[in-house]
């Protein structure tokens, strides 16, 4: 990938793109004539059941999300690229009576029909515990990932998997997942024997083993969090600013809704393009990536938007 000095305007206006477009303006034919290839990402996070909109007098979301909307917005989306990407960061379940009457199922079932690729393994995954976790996996057509959970002396064991490759548009994408610290966010009895692993020093051995097996591009789905004000808690930008390899983090946990993505210079002075989808299903987030003829990164822009 580029530089952080990178200037992408400057790049858009070479390929004959005014202004800011977003890539998905791209016509196909100038992508080709330029010796490039593309690749969609669409990414959500903390939708917390909510299966259903938002009633019209919500007071921060009104008549806003909802799964039967998001899949509209995915189909629509596969129409223009049927090879895309669609990640979820974790935290897929709580948040409405849906869960409590059906711990889990109906939330998997959708997100398998609307052709989920991978999630993250959020914090709230564990809140019927890990044998009522284990009882709903069979509705996921996509598998959970958290590296930095070792799950061996649990009933999870080898039902959580640490990364996942895909081939997309001809392209070999590599996704590895990072959980947050369930000690004193969940309760014990629900994580039981968890064993927590430091996300950076996971990271690096994440992406390491996806760049040796031939991936040309290294997400990271996590439910770490953006930021926090302690500077070094583990989060999205302390794993951007100390991983080598690592192109794009798909977050989660906080809640914030980048409109357009962050970008953090890594260990190699390279950007890692980091973006988040708000809470409860009321945005989708979308990225597209520009590869060059040497299969290499050229460029990745994104932005939220509302549905």
């Amino acid at each position: 990938m580029k530089t952080m000095h990178t200037d992408r305007r400057s790049f858009l206006r070479s390929l004959g793109i005014a202004g800011t477009a977003i890539l998905a303006g791209i016509p196909a034919i100038a992508l080709r004539d330029a010796g490039l290839g593309k690749l969609t990402i669409l990414h959500t996070n903390d939708t917390h059941s909510r299966i259903d909109p938002y009633p019209g007098n919500d007071p921060n979301y009104p008549g806003m999300g909802g799964y039967a909307r998001r899949a509209t917005i995915i189909n629509e989306a596969r129409k223009k690229d049927p090879d895309l990407i669609l990640l979820d960061a974790g935290d897929i379940f709580q948040g409405t009576p849906y869960f409590n009457f059906y711990v889990g199922e109906p939330e998997l079932r959708l997100m398998t029909k609307m052709g989920y690729d991978a999630s993250a393994f959020g914090n709230h995954e564990f809140d019927n515990g890990m044998d009522g976790f284990l009882e709903v996996l069979p509705n996921a057509g996509f598998p959970f990932l958290a590296a930095n959970y070792d799950f061996s002396d649990t009933v999870l064991a080898g039902r959580v998997g640490k990364n996942v490759t895909f081939i997309k548009n001809g392209y070999k994408i590599g996704v590895y997942g990072l959980g947050i610290d369930p000690k004193g966010l969940v309760s014990r009895n629900l994580y039981g024997d968890t064993v927590y692993h430091d996300p950076v020093e996971v990271a690096r051995e994440q992406e390491k083993e996806l760049k040796s097996l031939g991936c040309d591009l290294v997400i990271c789905l996590s439910h770490l969090g953006l930021r926090y004000r302690e500077e070094d808690r583990a989060s999205d930008e302390v794993t951007a600013r100390n991983t080598y390899d690592t192109d794009i983090i798909i977050g989660g946990h906080t809640h914030d809704r980048l409109k357009t993505p962050e970008r953090i210079a890594n260990m190699k002075n390279r950007e890692v393009v980091i973006g988040q989808a708000g809470y409860g299903g009321t945005y989708i987030g979308y990225m597209e990536v520009l590869f060059n003829g040497d299969r290499e990164i050229n460029l990745v822009e994104g932005y939220t938007t509302i549905f």
